[in-house]
C-alpha cells in the first residue's frame, strides 16, 4: 500500500510548484492593461538567476502570450519591452529553453520588433536575440533567411552603443564560413564596423574586434580590404597591433593577435612584416604561459600554430622566444593535483580543459617542427621524457580513425614528430610513435599512408622491425599491416617498397619470434596476397611459400589460420591468373595439406579450409 501513495505525493508537490507559478502566467490574461504590465514586470523578478522558475512558466505557456503581447499593436512601447526582457532572461536559463522559444517562432517575432521607432525596444529585442544566437542550440542560418534583416542590423549600428555591442556579437556568432563572410562583407560589415574599433566603450570595441577575426579567417577578400581600411588616419593593423601591447586585457590582445594572424594567413599581410614579427608572434608566445589561464593557453597555442605552420622563418622565431618549447610541457601537467576541498571546482574546470590543452600543445609542436629538422630535434629534447609519454600516449588516442581530433592534428604536420620520436633511445616513445603512426594509418587515404612511409624511411622501418623492444616490434607490424590495406594501396606500396617488405617478413618467420609476431607477420602476407599486383611478389617467391607451407602445418591453430589467408587470397578463383595459382600450389601439395585441414577438430581452421578446397572445385 506503500507504493501506492508515493504517486499522489509527487504530484501534489508538482502542483504546488506549478501553482506558485500559474499566477504569473494568469495575470498575462488580465483585461486591464496596466496589471498585464506590472504582472510582466513581477514574472521578470521572479526567473532573474532562477532556472526552475523559468522551466516552470515555459512549461506553463508563458512564452506564446509573451509573444503575443509584444506583437500587438495595441500593447505600449512599455509593456512591448518589458515582454522582450522576460523573453530573453528565459533565453539565459538552459539549452532546453532556448529550444522551447525557437519552436515558438521566437527570432521572426524580436527581428519584426527592431522595425518599431522606439530605442528601448529595439535594445531589448538586440539583447533577447544576442542571448539565442550566442547558444549552441540555434542555428546560425536563422540570421540569415530573410535578406533584409542584415542590412537593416547594419542600419541599427548607429543608434546606440548598446545596439552596437549586441549586433556585433550576433555577427561573430552567426558568421560561419565564406558563405556567410560574403553575405556580411557585401552588405558593408567592415565600413560599418571598423569605427567601432575606437568607441569609448570596451565591450563594443571588444564585439567589434571579434567581428573582425571571424570575418577575415581564411578570407582573402575580407582581409585584403581590411589592410587599406582608415579609422581617424589609422591603417586597421596599427590599431590592431595597439590593441595586442601588454597593458589591454588579455581577451583583447588574443583576438586582436587571431585578426592579424588570419589576415597574414589570408596573404594578406607578409609574413616577414614587423606586425607579424615582433608584435603577433611574441603576444601569442606570451598566452602560452603558464600564468594565463587555461582557455587563454588554448586559444594561445591554436592561433600560433596556424600563423606559424606554412613559414618555416616564423617556425624558428618561434622556437626560440621566450622558452616556449619548455612552455608547452606545463600543457600536459594538468589536472592539477589537489589537497584542499576548496580546490574542487578548479580541478572540475582543470579536467575539462585538460583534453584541450594536450590537443594545442600537439598542434603547435607538429607546427613547430613541420619543415625544419632542428626544430624538431630540439622539441624532443627540450621536452622531459616523462611529458613526452604521456604527450605521445594522448597522440595514439587522438589519432584513433573515429576521434574528431584526428584531421586538425594531421594537417599540423605529426607525421614527422612522430617519426622522430620511432628514433629515440626510450623505448616506451619508440612505442607510442610508431603506435600513434599505426593509428593514423588505420583506414587512411593513400596519401597519408605515402607521407608516412616518405618520413620514416625503409631504413628505420627496417631498424624498428629488429627492435629488442617486444612492443615496438608488434606495432611496426601493426602499422605494415594498416598501410597494406585496400586493394590499390596494397599494389602502389609493394610496387615501390615490395623488395624491402618481402625482406624483412622473411627475416621475420624464420627468426626466433613468439606466436603473436608471427601471426602478425603472416597477416601482412595475407594482405599483401590480396593485391591485385602484388600478390605475384609472393608467388614468384618460393622461399615465402614454403614458409606458408610450413605454417598450414605448424602446431598452433592461430598460425595455421593466418597462413590460411594467405592461401585463400591467393586461389580465389573470380581473379586474373587465380588458375595458375591455384596449379602451382597444388604442385607444391598445398591441396593435400587443405584436404587434412577440413578434417581438423577446430571449427574455424576447418571451415577455411573447406572454403579454400570450393576454390579447386568451382
Amino acid at each position: 500500500m506503500a507504493c501506492l501513495l508515493e504517486t499522489p505525493i509527487r504530484m501534489s508537490v508538482l502542483s504546488e510548484v506549478t501553482a506558485s507559478s500559474r499566477h504569473y502566467v494568469d495575470r498575462l490574461f488580465d483585461p486591464d492593461p496596466q496589471k498585464v504590465l506590472q504582472g510582466v514586470i513581477d514574472m521578470k523578478n521572479a526567473v532573474i538567476g532562477n532556472n526552475k522558475q523559468k522551466a516552470n512558466l515555459i512549461v506553463l505557456g508563458a512564452v506564446p502570450r509573451l509573444l503575443y503581447l509584444l506583437q500587438q499593436e495595441t500593447s505600449s512601447t512599455e509593456l512591448k519591452t518589458e515582454c522582450a526582457v522576460v523573453l530573453g532572461s528565459l533565453a539565459m536559463g538552459t539549452e532546453n529553453n532556448v529550444k522551447s522559444l525557437l519552436d515558438c517562432h521566437i527570432i521572426p517575432a524580436l527581428l519584426q520588433g527592431l522595425l518599431s521607432p522606439d530605442l528601448k525596444f529595439i535594445e531589448a529585442c538586440l539583447r533577447c536575440l544576442r542571448t539565442i544566437f550566442t547558444s549552441p542550440v540555434t542555428p546560425e542560418e536563422l540570421l540569415y533567411t530573410d535578406a533584409t534583416v542584415i542590412p537593416h542590423l547594419m542600419a541599427l549600428l548607429s543608434r546606440s552603443r548598446y545596439t552596437q555591442e549586441y549586433i556585433c556579437q550576433i555577427f561573430s556568432h552567426c558568421c560561419k564560413g565564406p558563405d556567410h563572410q560574403t553575405i556580411l562583407f557585401n552588405h558593408g560589415a567592415v565600413q560599418n564596423i571598423a569605427h567601432l574599433l575606437t568607441s569609448v566603450s570596451y565591450k563594443v570595441r571588444m564585439q567589434a574586434l571579434k567581428c573582425f577575426s571571424v570575418l577575415a579567417f581564411e578570407n582573402p577578400q575580407v582581409s585584403m580590404t581590411l589592410v587599406n581600411v582608415l579609422v581617424d588616419g589609422e591603417l586597421l593593423p596599427q590599431i590592431f597591433v595597439k590593441m595586442l601591447q601588454r597593458d589591454k586585457p588579455i581577451e583583447m590582445q588574443l583576438t586582436s593577435a587571431k585578426c592579424l594572424t588570419y589576415m597574414c594567413r589570408a596573404g594578406a599581410i607578409r609574413t616577414d612584416d614587423n606586425c607579424i614579427v615582433l608584435k603577433t608572434l611574441p603576444c601569442l608566445v606570451r598566452m602560452c604561459s603558464k600564468e594565463r589561464l587555461l582557455e587563454e593557453r588554448v586559444e594561445g597555442a591554436e592561433t600560433l600554430a596556424y600563423l606559424i605552420e606554412p613559414d618555416v622563418e616564423l617556425q624558428r622565431i618561434a622556437s626560440i622566444t621566450d622558452h616556449l618549447i619548455a612552455m608547452l610541457a606545463d600543457y600536459f601537467k594538468y589536472p592539477s593535483s589537489v589537497s584542499a576541498i576548496t580546490d574542487i571546482k578548479r580541478l572540475d574546470h582543470d579536467l575539462k580543459h585538460a583534453h584541450e590543452l594536450r590537443q594545442a600543445a600537439f598542434k603547435l609542436y607538429a607546427s613547430l617542427g613541420a619543415n625544419d629538422e632542428d626544430i624538431r630535434k630540439k622539441v624532443l629534447q627540450n621536452a622531459p621524457d616523462e611529458i613526452l609519454v604521456v604527450a605521445s600516449s594522448m597522440l595514439c588516442n587522438l589519432l584513433l580513425e573515429f576521434s574528431p581530433s584526428k584531421e586538425p592534428i594531421l594537417e599540423s604536420g605529426a607525421v614527422e614528430l612522430l617519426c622522430g620520436l620511432t628514433q629515440s633511445e626510450n623505448p616506451a616513445l619508440r612505442v607510442n610513435g610508431i603506435w600513434a603512426l599505426m593509428n593514423m594509418a588505420f583506414q587512411a587515404e593513400q596519401k597519408i599512408k605515402a607521407d608516412i612511409l616518405r618520413s620514416l624511411s625503409t631504413e628505420q622501418l627496417f631498424r624498428l622491425l629488429s627492435d629488442s623492444d617486444l612492443n615496438v616490434l608488434m606495432k611496426t607490424l601493426g602499422l605494415l599491416r594498416n598501410l597494406l590495406s585496400t586493394r590499390p594501396h596494397i599494389d602502389k606500396i609493394m610496387s615501390t617498397h615490395g623488395k624491402q617488405i618481402m625482406q624483412a617478413v622473411t627475416l621475420i618467420l624464420e627468426g626466433e619470434h613468439n606466436i603473436e609476431v608471427k601471426e602478425q607477420t603472416l597477416c601482412i602476407l595475407a594482405n599483401i596476397a590480396d593485391g591485385t599486383t602484388a600478390k605475384e611478389l609472393i608467388m614468384t617467391n618460393d622461399d615465402i611459400l614454403q614458409k606458408i607451407k610450413y605454417y598450414m602445418g605448424h602446431s598452433h591453430v592461430k598460425l595455421q589460420l593466418a597462413a590460411m589467408f594467405c592461401i585463400s587470397n591467393l586461389i580465389w578463383n573470380e581473379e586474373e591468373g587465380s588458375q595458375e595459382r591455384q596449379d602451382k600450389l597444388r604442385d607444391m601439395g598445398i591441396v593435400d595439406i587443405l584436404h587434412k585441414l577440413s578434417q581438423s577438430p577446430d571449427s574455424n581452421l576447418c571451415d577455411k579450409a573447406k572454403t579454400a578446397l570450393q576454390q579447386y572445385l568451382a
